[in-house]
């Protein structure tokens, strides 16, 4: 039981980081276009119009995945209390990967959206 407790715990990881990195991005773009915290990408830094637009589009990506992946989370992890730390691993690791998915995956819909908004300049359409 112990295990699975653990695995929990760190499966929760990504969706509260999802939620609350969302919520932070939708409310506080930082400051400075920087390349170390915040959604970098070339399109995203183009100036502070983009870096702005980018953080609040997939915040809003984040915070929604997160409250989605949260309660599935524990829902995907129940059939395995009890089961051999083997068991409890692998179903930890298997639901981590897929929550890596929409994790990763936001950058196609924030990158889409900043194309159709900005031209590749970064200058408002």
């Amino acid at each position: 039981m112990g295990f699975w407790i653990f695995m929990l715990l760190m499966d929760l990881i990504i969706p509260l980081t999802m939620i609350g990195f969302g919520r932070y991005f939708m409310k506080n773009t930082p400051k400075e276009i920087n390349a170390v915290f915040g959604y970098r990408t070339s399109m995203s830094m183009k100036n502070k119009d983009t870096w702005k637009f980018a953080h609040k589009y997939c915040g809003k990506i984040w915070y929604v995945c997160g409250l989605i992946i949260l309660p599935l989370t524990v829902l995907f992890l129940l059939p395995a209390i009890g089961k051999s730390a083997d068991y409890v691993g692998t179903a930890g690791g298997i639901i981590c990967a897929a929550q890596l998915i929409p994790l990763i995956g936001s950058i196609f819909p924030t990158e889409i959206a900043l194309r159709k908004l900005f031209d590749k300049n970064g200058k408002k359409r």
